[in-house]
């Protein structure tokens, strides 16, 4: 099996396990599990996410999709508050929807994006607001890095399939459909 350029060593080269607070779609029950690393702010990340949506469209309840932040301002200066913003619209039942439109924004992070994306959402901007300048979802993002650097994740974004990961390399066509469906049983 080939490294993933977004993987570290072979050592741990495994997804961690599940939490009780995983944004995840699908049925627990679903034979595969996707799970993406992924920073709002790559500029991979926005394809790799279009690819994983075509499988979840393909594989439909037999795929669970888990998505966990890992965001590294280092390198992606806006992806900590970005993927704070999720969590603050998780925390109004909006994650997906904001999940979205972060991706889908050409990398426009700054907090009057943001802002009007929470706007746009319908979300409670004043609480939004209160939240995302409280940083109240910085530690459950820190947790999703620790999450994927004990994974061996070096940078975003990184799939595991089944607890496996997947090699992104260019992704071309078909190749995680193809690799999705291998792990179906």
């Amino acid at each position: 099996m080939s490294v993933a350029p977004g993987l570290r060593s072979a050592a741990v080269l495994t997804a961690q396990p599940m939490r009780h607070d995983e944004h995840a779609l699908g049925a627990d029950t679903a034979p595969v599990t996707l799970v993406m690393y992924g920073d709002y702010e790559s500029a991979a990340c926005g394809p790799t996410h279009q690819q994983v949506d075509r499988a979840r469209i393909a594989f439909g309840d037999r795929l669970r999709f888990v998505y966990r932040h890992f965001a590294v301002t280092e390198l992606h200066p806006h992806s900590q508050q970005a993927a704070e913003a999720a969590e603050a619209a998780a925390s109004q039942g909006l994650f997906w929807q904001m999940h979205e439109r972060l991706l889908s924004d050409g990398g426009v992070l700054d907090a009057g994006r943001l802002v009007e994306h929470a706007c746009e959402l319908g979300l409670d901007t004043n609480r939004f607001l209160r939240e995302l300048s409280g940083h109240i979802h910085a530690e459950r993002v820190r947790e999703d890095l620790r999450s994927g650097i004990r994974s061996g994740v070096g940078s975003a974004p990184a799939l595991f399939i089944n607890g496996d990961p997947f090699a992104l390399g260019a992704m071309p066509g078909d190749a995680l459909l193809d690799a999705v469906g291998r792990a179906m049983p």
